[in-house]
């Protein structure tokens, strides 16, 4: 059991570091950053999430557990949406990749397009976010995979 203290740390810290997050990886194809520090960053906010209201919060909280069927043990939809997480974003990662091979360029070159935004004007958009959104979820994923079946043993 924790304390109200680490409790509320962890409501004050969390949305800082997610935020963080988001800003490192939609910066990352330009400065160095992206997909792995700011999947690191998202990992450290759930993991203090766990260290503060334990690993079973949000599994029987909000998702409930789930039986496999082939084995008839307790299977955590946590860790299967994290599994899901990892496969998409490992495809998502050799997909941006194969995209240039597509149009005739290099394995994982890039291109970009200029976006008129209302509030934001001009604004970059690469093709090297999809790469990093996938590395994103690809360490996401992986990391809270590990985290939650080793935090349960």
């Amino acid at each position: 059991m924790t304390t109200i203290v680490m409790r509320t740390t962890a409501r004050v810290v969390v949305p800082i570091i997610l935020v963080v997050a988001i800003e490192l990886l939609i910066q990352g194809h330009n400065l160095p950053g992206g997909g792995f520090i700011a999947g690191v960053l998202t990992v450290v906010a759930f993991a203090l999430v766990y260290v503060a209201y334990g690993l079973d919060y949000l599994e029987i909280g909000i998702l409930e557990r789930d039986i496999d069927p082939y084995t008839g043990i307790f299977e955590h939809r946590t860790v299967v949406a994290y599994r899901q997480l990892f496969t998409f974003g490992l495809v998502l990662a050799i997909a941006s990749g194969i995209a240039g091979l597509l149009f005739g360029e290099p394995f994982l070159s890039q291109t970009f397009v200029y976006v008129e935004l209302p509030l934001f004007g001009d604004v970059e958009l690469a093709s090297a976010l999809v790469f990093d959104v996938g590395v994103y979820c690809v360490v996401v994923g992986g990391l809270l995979t590990i985290l939650s079946v080793v935090g349960d043993e």
